[in-house]
């Protein structure tokens, strides 16, 4: 046998990029060859919205003659303004002595005189600022919808916590629900429950309950089994085991979810005003309305207040010990408290005196006007340059392209991204709003999305790297974070709209200031969590600090980085359609036009639906992409 080996021809393999781009040139050339055409525009006629705008008029003419308004609907909507009048005389009986003093009391025993002290300057600060009236309003307002959120979410929260069935029946709509913007759940209550303080209250009822389920859900869950099953051994029924084992251990955990709860309902309150839900929010939609700065700052400087003092209250109550109890000196001190400001209830005017606000929406309106003649250069140049290099060619290729070539993109991304069903949902999601009438928008507002999510994205990765490198730049961006998570989304639309007046951009810098923090704080914790064993190792083998990065911390990070895209989709999505109020246009302007135009309410309920399918479409493509397993394990199985 000869000593010479015979060669075997190797079968020759294609890079890996080479399948992708081929298909990509495939797409190019079929988007060259049918652009515009099939093309779905806008029709502000289309017969789905008369229909829907025919159908409000129905249900108007017969509120009052229809079974289900006269026996149901209409009941509920009784019952949560009667007891929205509730809370509201009660405060207004109270007056701004008793309301200082009875919730620095209640600050006072949660957190301590620090808390205390503070809630007394910053319910002070609503007389201030000159919106006693609307200050008090919101908080009956959230006080109605956390109280009935807490009241049905908690129980489903228990018993999803309890069954594991009831828990996987639940969660795909609870997605569905954290995933719509607030825009959407505006039309239908509307339509079924009208306009006013009852139908803001069930609004942001709807809008703040997911949370509530979910931790309340979780905190259960987690409670240790050798204290259930101990608990059992002792003879204790379900109901004992419940009340004496599980609630107590999940104490802490159920009081973040009554914060979230409120966080919600502070977010969805504001905009909750287009359905004429009383309170601040009708001094920030009138200062967007008018493009004032200085009529919506007080009004925003009021909810973030509000925000910050009800966020540390019950961030102090979840982080004090089950039996941890209250000091006699803590106690003395808000009885004390509590006891001035009801006496004084006689004695002072229940309304904060006039003589006694500040008002500077002339001094901001002047200092926002020289802004904009200081920094228009800067300020231009950044949105023009956006637009000219991303808006506007992303628009004009998702415009211009074929409905049917849009969807097969759509498809085969979220195919090779996150696999078949995510794909499959994503393609129902698209040819639905095709059929809905709303394509041409619907590729406008994601147009802006896209440009918002890469933004965001670059902004978070490097904020978040940067975090989780260095322990001395994570401290001192932490409590910023923790300020930014805390507002509202209406308040960010302040910087922008002063910066970049009423344009698409305007949108886009709001989401993006909305939608970073969290993403930095999931990239953040993804990098930290990658083991030390890990590091350690990789950096002995010699890798220098960006190849430590690049090779070992981002790929191991991956699901948190893949979680903190996900994240930041949604809440740019919810941002840029509330951007339709200050230029955004597309779904975000239809939705409001269909609110404060009666005639084009059908176009409004359509967009509101199409913006949760859109938001359902991205979402399931990023989380499928999160639970899929990465490129190396999928090859090792």
């Amino acid at each position: 046998m000869s000593s010479t080996a015979v060669s075997t021809p190797s079968r020759l393999r294609l890079p890996k990029w080479a399948a992708p781009a081929g298909v990509a040139v495939l797409f190019v050339v079929a988007y060259l060859v049918f652009r515009g055409t099939a093309t779905l525009p806008h029709d502000k006629e289309a017969p789905q919205f008369l229909a829907v705008t025919d159908l409000r008029e129905w249900i108007d003419d017969h509120r009052n003659d229809n079974p289900l308004f006269l026996y149901f609907l209409n009941y509920i909507r009784l019952f949560v303004g009667w007891l929205y009048g509730l809370f509201q005389s009660t405060l207004y009986a109270l007056g701004w002595p008793g309301i200082t003093g009875v919730l620095g009391a209640l600050a006072w025993l949660a957190g301590g005189w620090r808390i205390g002290l503070a809630a007394v300057a910053g319910v002070s600060a609503f007389g201030f600022l000159g919106l006693w009236q609307s200050s008090v309003d919101t908080l009956a307002l959230v006080a109605v919808s956390v109280l009935l959120s807490l009241a049905i979410g908690i129980p489903l929260g228990v018993w999803a916590g309890l069954s594991a069935r009831v828990r996987r029946v639940i969660t795909p709509v609870l997605d569905v629900m954290q995933i719509m913007p607030t825009f959407a759940y505006l039309a239908p209550l509307a339509l079924f429950f009208h306009i006013g303080a009852p139908a803001g209250a069930i609004a942001t009822m709807i809008y703040s309950i997911p949370p509530a389920i979910r931790i309340t859900a979780l905190a259960i869950s987690e409670v240790s089994p050798t204290a259930v099953e101990a608990s059992a051994s002792l003879g204790a029924t379900g109901r004992q085991t419940l009340f004496k084992v599980h609630l107590p251990l999940a104490r802490s955990t159920m009081a973040l979810a009554v914060n979230q709860t409120i966080m919600m309902a502070l977010s969805m309150v504001v905009i909750a005003n287009l359905i004429s839900a009383p309170g601040l929010g009708g001094d920030i939609i009138r200062g967007l309305s008018r493009a004032q700065v200085g009529i919506m700052l007080p009004a925003g400087l009021a909810i973030v207040i509000m925000a910050v003092l009800l966020d540390r209250t019950m961030m102090a109550i979840a982080h004090r010990g089950p039996h941890a109890g209250l000091r006699k000196l803590d106690l003395a001190a808000a009885g004390v408290l509590a006891v001035a400001g009801v006496a004084l209830i006689p004695v002072l005017p229940r309304t904060w005196p006039d003589g006694l606000t500040v008002n500077f929406v002339a001094e901001v309106n002047d200092a926002v006007r020289w802004a904009e003649t200081s920094w228009y250069g800067v300020t231009t140049s950044i949105k023009d340059l956006t637009t000219a290099a991303l808006l506007n060619p992303l628009e004009t290729l998702l415009t211009s392209a074929p409905w049917w070539l849009v969807a097969l993109a759509v498809l085969t991304v979220a195919w090779r991204v996150s696999g078949v069903r995510p794909a499959l949902t994503a393609l129902g999601c698209l040819l639905a709003i095709a059929l809905l009438g709303v394509w041409e928008h619907t590729m406008q507002t994601l147009t802006t999305v896209v440009v918002a999510v890469l933004v965001t994205l670059v902004a978070g990765l490097l904020l978040g790297v940067a975090a989780a490198r260095s322990p001395r730049y994570s401290a001192v961006q932490r409590p910023i974070l923790d300020a930014a998570q805390t507002m509202p989304a209406f308040v960010y639309l302040l910087p922008a709209l002063a910066l970049f007046e009423t344009t698409r951009f305007t949108a886009i810098f709001a989401s993006v200031i909305y939608a970073v923090p969290p993403v930095v704080r999931l990239v953040e914790d993804g990098i930290k969590g990658v083991p030390a064993t890990v590091v350690e190792a990789a950096t002995s083998a010699g890798s220098t600090s960006g190849q430590l990065l690049w090779k070992v911390q981002l790929p191991m990070a991956r699901r948190a980085i893949l979680l903190a895209a996900n994240q930041g989709i949604v809440m740019t999505l919810a941002m840029v359609v509330v951007g339709g109020l200050v230029g955004a246009g597309a779904l975000g302007y239809d939705v409001v036009v269909g609110f404060s135009q009666r005639p084009d309410f059908g176009m409004g309920f359509v967009a509101g639906i199409a913006t949760v399918l859109l938001g359902v479409m991205l979402d399931r493509i990023t989380q499928g992409a999160d639970r899929r397993p990465s490129p190396r394990k999928r090859k090792s199985t």
